[in-house]
């Protein structure tokens, strides 16, 4: 096998998910590429909504942005999409883009302006999970109209004050920065819902990708988009299947019945060593691994508890057995390769310290849920994490569910305890500041369910306004000083238990070339893939 470590900043064919249905193949066609993934956590289609993993993976391919990161490119940073060029204003405050010509959206209506404002506008409306993304930059419902809007054909975004540009843009390479067809949306309004009801299960892009069919925890199914700017991809067809366990993932790339496994555990990346026909590649991702405490809980809300948990957890003993290699050590809200990213991981597993801690508290016996996705890396975190607490008298009941049955506990608040992944929406240390550390109206009224610290039910206090102040910071190492500040400060008072950052490794046939899941940010690209 040819292991690539690359750790960087960043129709012919069933679709039966049971290896037992599946007929053998000697290989897949030379024009389609048929990947294995978990795709359960696909809510919706609609970029103003979409706010999941393999959500993010279809949206990248199906809809361009105004601008947009090249995988194979990050450190080039945001390039231009459907906007070719774009000039700042003297106070910082306007940034006008100039739409590229004679694009098309895959209806075949032509890609202008309106169609950027309108997305943008649609976003910030509907409210949805997403939307703190856009509404950071003082954009509401009543005045986005005013400061989105388009003038001679160019469209004008204004924010409330004076931000980095690059801050503005790299907002703008994320998942509801994607463009929809404002005709073909609107033609299937409903009651006023913007054609939100339509897109939950339709796509209205000018992307690469067209997709033919979503079927839920079954499979998606995209085409060449012919008429694409940059270029028809080679790949003709892809099919992405739900294949939860990771061993059926192994069958099927040994037997050539997909090009790419997404999902395979340690020990079957090591039986794949002598297969000369698959190679692995490694991405350092922005995914972190974290425990959330509900601070709505009376005894989870107790600082001391919190802190206990950060020594329950056996993070050595995790990253050298069953997430050997695919996961490294990490306690910090922002990845490592983050503008203001820190290696400090003060925490080790402690049980003489968890139990002082606990005892300060007055907590003696405590019975609490833990939900976790069906997957079987989160599984075998929540039993080591059962067995560590249990030797201090904590018992853990560990609720397994599909992404989105415990996603949607998750934010309405109604787990003890939530174990899961985040992965940073755009290449900018606020992605992650403004989630984690960033909650000023922790009411249940405010519905807040972007920002983990409300899902959380935790005001941050002081960490409000350092995230505030971080992001209008024009100086490149204040703002890292800012953020390494903010980071000291979370690790110590937060509910969250950030154990882990993934290093994600795709099994795939050798002859598959410059396919990646996106590095840092996580969200793959299949129109760059040659075989």
């Amino acid at each position: 096998m040819n292991v690539m470590n690359r750790l960087l900043c960043g129709a012919a064919l069933g679709l039966a998910v049971s290896v037992s249905s599946v007929g053998a193949w000697a290989e897949t066609p030379a024009n389609m590429l048929v990947i294995a993934n978990r795709i359960d956590d696909v809510t919706t289609l609609d970029p103003a909504e979409s706010f999941e993993f393999a959500g993010a993976d279809i949206s990248r391919n199906v809809y361009n942005r105004l601008v947009y990161l090249d995988p194979l490119d990050l450190e080039a940073g945001y390039k231009p999409d459907l906007a070719e060029s774009w000039e700042v204003s003297e106070d910082g405050k306007t940034i006008t883009f100039t739409m590229r010509e004679g694009v098309t959206f895959q209806s075949g209506n032509p890609v202008r302006a309106e169609d950027a404002a309108f997305s943008l506008q649609r976003a910030v409306i509907l409210n949805k999970t997403p939307a703190f993304i856009l509404s950071q930059f003082g954009f509401t419902p009543e005045n986005v109209e005013e400061m989105i809007r388009v003038e001679d054909g160019k469209l004008l975004i204004t924010t409330d004050k004076k931000y980095a540009t690059s801050f503005i843009l790299n907002c703008l390479t994320a998942t509801i920065g994607g463009i929809v067809d404002k005709e073909e949306v609107m033609a299937h309004e409903v009651d006023g819902d913007m054609g939100n009801t339509w897109l939950k299960t339709n796509t209205a892009g000018s992307g690469p990708y067209k997709l033919d069919s979503w079927k839920p925890n079954e499979s998606v199914s995209m085409s060449a988009y012919e008429d694409y700017y940059g270029g028809a991809p080679e790949m003709k067809r892809v099919i992405v299947r739900h294949v939860q366990e990771s061993a059926s993932q192994r069958l099927l790339l040994e037997r050539g019945d997909i090009d790419i496994a997404r999902n395979l555990n340690p020990e079957d990346i090591a039986g794949l060593a002598d297969n000369e026909d698959i190679k692995v590649v490694d991405e350092l991702k922005g995914r972190l691994m974290y425990l959330a405490l509900n601070g709505k809980h009376p005894e989870l809300s107790k600082p001391e508890v919190r802190e206990a948990f950060k020594y329950l957890v056996d993070y050595e003993g995790m990253v050298n057995s069953f997430l050997n290699g695919q996961y490294t050590i990490h306690q910090n809200f922002l990845p490592a390769t983050y503008l203001g990213a820190t290696n400090e991981n003060p925490f080790s597993l402690d049980l003489e310290k968890a139990k002082a801690l606990l005892a300060e508290a007055g907590v003696d016996g405590l019975e609490i849920e833990v939900g976790v996705r069906e997957a079987q890396e989160r599984i075998e975190i929540a039993q080591s994490l059962q067995n560590t607490l249990g030797q201090v008298g904590i018992k853990l009941n560990i609720t397994v569910g599909t992404a989105k049955q415990i996603l949607a506990r998750y934010r309405a608040r109604d787990l003890d305890v939530y174990l899961g992944a985040w992965g940073p929406d755009y290449p900018d240390p606020q992605t992650n500041a403004g989630t984690f550390a960033y909650n000023p109206d922790n009411s249940d009224e405010a519905n807040a369910t972007g920002l983990l610290a409300w899902r959380t039910a935790w005001y941050p206090g002081d960490l409000n306004e350092q995230v505030e102040a971080a992001v209008t910071e024009t100086d490149r190492e204040a703002r890292i000083k800012m953020y390494e500040d903010m980071q000291a400060e979370f690790r110590e008072t937060s509910p969250f238990v950030v154990m882990f950052q993934q290093i994600e490794q795709s099994a795939m046939q050798e002859n598959v070339t410059n396919f990646s899941t996106g590095q840092a940010v996580t969200a793959a690209a299949y129109w760059q893939v040659t075989k």
